[in-house]
């Protein structure tokens, strides 16, 4: 698409930190900038809407050119390269691949319909007046048909042979020389929470049958789970209208990243907002009465009736495919540091799915780069050792934003560096060594 006026075609610049793509033809009218604002005509103060970095932190985005569509085959013949999982991290890696090899027979499995969307927003995106069609970029069939992808959509990976590289999935056997599992991580639900009465944000379709029945008016929201998803989901149903109660075991919102002094300010602006904090609630479990409504039960004998139950308790690989195989799993899919190949040689993984040192690896930051890495790979082309860096973290709440750089660390020591009403900052060392900084607030203007 070009601008009627100039004749230029309107371009995308994308978030290095979040993957948030600014788009000149449609602006950002909720900060400000209307409609066919040049990039270049950003003020240098303007932030992300998602994470809240500057412009200097976002590149100019290219789609791949088309290429000729791939000749569709049953799904038991061919080889060729298989991807399996169409999230950020599934669409990214065949983006990589396309860019560097625009014959390779390539096919795509996912669960869903494969639609490209960006998922960090799905915890904003009710503030936000958006729905379906706002949150989904492209169809997953037109992406398949520009990258020249067979697609198998609705379509589930049930087993894996990799002696005779073969994917076992619902529509039959498909033979791959290369296999790269981007299969993504599923809610982890605690017993006391029966998955008949909670919601779990973690995709597209979910997100969208929650936004349906909140739709229907102001109701009583309960979420379980203070990390990054929780408080963030907090806020923008809040802002939506909604009556929040945000319910976690430990005594203040994220305790496990941030240290006490940065998570009263967090929990200081909850209160401000209107939502109703319940540290230290041990929820022994959840009913459900004639008319829907939910009746959460404490350990102290309390009881909070709301209509709905959001789970926002973390996230865990599902081992099934990986065990079958073989491959060596430890909290997720083990993977070579270096190469991102798994414990066979001809398997590759990354994105949520994974282990790095022994830690799953559920950030977004670093999946452009796996995603390269693994297509040089997997396409026998010269490449550097993938070389992993801690990602900026950063929780998308308008009311008080907060950046740790740096994965904290158990037993570090944390001490504050600045602080005033408005700004906190502080470093975690570990005996002389900075891990991690951290700053809760906005930056005061020059």
């Amino acid at each position: 698409m070009t601008d009627p006026e100039g004749g230029q075609p309107w371009r995308l610049y994308i978030c290095r930190a979040c993957g948030f793509v600014y788009d000149e033809s449609k602006g950002d009218p909720d900060s400000g900038l209307a409609p066919g604002t040049r990039y270049e005509d950003i003020p240098d103060d303007w932030e992300c809407p998602l994470c809240g970095v500057t412009k200097t932190d976002f590149e100019l985005f290219e789609k791949s050119a088309p290429t000729e569509a791939v000749a569709p085959v049953a799904p038991a013949q061919g080889t060729g390269i298989v991807v399996v999982g169409a999230g950020l991290a599934g669409w990214a890696t065949v983006e990589a691949i396309r860019a560097q090899d625009a014959e390779v027979p390539l096919t795509l499995v996912t669960a869903c319909d494969g639609d490209v969307y960006h998922k960090p927003e799905l915890s904003i995106a009710i503030s936000r007046g958006m729905c379906r069609d706002s949150l989904v970029r492209e169809r997953g069939v037109d992406a398949a048909k520009r990258l020249g992808v067979r697609l198998l959509r609705q379509t589930f990976a049930v087993g894996l042979s990799p002696a005779l590289h073969q994917l076992r999935t619902t529509r039959g056997t498909v033979t791959y020389t290369k296999l790269i599992l981007a299969q993504g991580a599923k809610p982890a639900l605690p017993p006391m929470l029966p998955p008949e009465l909670c919601w779990r944000v973690n995709d597209l379709d979910a997100w969208c049958g929650l936004s349906k029945k909140l739709a229907a008016g102001s109701a009583r929201v309960a979420i379980v789970g203070a990390g990054m998803v929780g408080c963030e989901l907090a806020e923008d149903l809040t802002a939506s209208g909604h009556r929040v109660c945000l319910i976690d075991c430990e005594a203040l919102p994220l305790a496990g990243l941030l240290p006490d002094a940065a998570a009263v300010r967090l929990k200081a602006s909850f209160t401000e907002l209107g939502i109703d904090f319940r540290g230290g609630g041990q929820i022994t479990g959840i009913t459900a009465d004639a008319d829907g409504a939910r009746h959460i039960k404490f350990a102290d004998g309390a009881t909070l009736v709301v209509d709905h139950v959001i789970a926002a308790t973390g996230l865990v690989t599902d081992s099934r495919l990986a065990r079958q195989a073989g491959l060596a799993f430890d909290r997720g899919i083990q993977v070579n540091p270096e190469t991102l190949s798994t414990s066979d040689p001809d398997i590759y993984a990354l994105g949520d799915c994974i282990s790095l040192y022994g830690m799953p690896c559920r950030f977004i930051e670093p999946i452009p780069h796996q995603a390269k890495a693994i297509a040089r790979a997997a396409l026998s082309l010269p490449q550097e050792a993938y070389r992993h860096a801690d990602p900026v973290i950063r929780l998308k709440t308008k009311s008080l934003p907060i950046v740790v750089h740096g994965m904290p660390k158990r037993g570090g020591d944390w001490r504050i560096v600045k602080q005033d009403f408005d700004r906190l900052e502080m470093e975690q060392r570990m005996g002389d060594m900075v891990t991690s900084t951290l700053k809760v607030g906005k930056a005061k203007a020059a």
